[in-house]
């Protein structure tokens, strides 16, 4: 069995970082700019969630049968953004984060916690960039059914907000904390 071991960066153990306060999502004017706001709160959500924890509690899965870690899950919508927003909707052609099924919740190494924090808020401003001049009806085909990026950018919300849901109960089996 894999025993996650402890990060050092510099002699000292590493720490997830508290993000940036967002503040509040617009609720008036232009629907993009409120889409945005929504999806940037939920994307603060998680890294709040992993706030004050080290690689090894971050790649723990303390709610059993299930494979969920907070490092599986930051891992996960790194993959989703990037599968979204810029295969997708941008058309761009990059590799796949993941390639075996489940390979971003299975596939841990605590050791790895650092870096995944910092690509998933390199992968947010990738995807920002690359649908930022896309109108939001612009449509793509997923699976045989045409999408729009409006469309999309709802999904997203959903996701993220479904899968902090998941991060606030493992966060509170780790160590008791609630509400980030």
């Amino acid at each position: 069995m894999h025993r996650p071991r402890l990060v050092s960066v510099n002699g000292m153990t590493w720490i997830a970082p508290e993000p940036p306060d967002d503040g509040p999502a617009p609720d008036t004017g232009d629907i993009r700019p409120i889409l945005q706001g929504y999806l940037d709160h939920h994307r603060l959500t998680l890294l709040r969630i992993c706030a004050g924890l080290n690689g090894e509690q971050l790649a723990l899965r303390p709610v059993p049968p299930s494979t969920l870690s907070l490092l599986g899950l930051v891992r996960h919508m790194t993959k989703v953004e990037r599968t979204w927003l810029r295969i997708r909707v941008a058309g761009e052609d990059i590799a796949a984060l993941f390639t075996i099924p489940d390979e971003d919740f299975d596939d841990l190494d605590s050791a790895s916690a650092p870096q995944a924090i910092a690509d998933l808020a390199t992968e947010w401003a990738q995807c920002d960039m690359a649908v930022k001049n896309l109108p939001l009806g612009h449509c793509v085909d997923v699976r045989g059914q045409e999408v729009s990026l409006a469309s999309i950018y709802v999904h997203l919300i959903e996701e993220w907000a479904r899968h902090n849901g998941h991060a606030d109960i493992v966060r509170q089996t780790i160590d008791g904390v609630t509400g980030r």
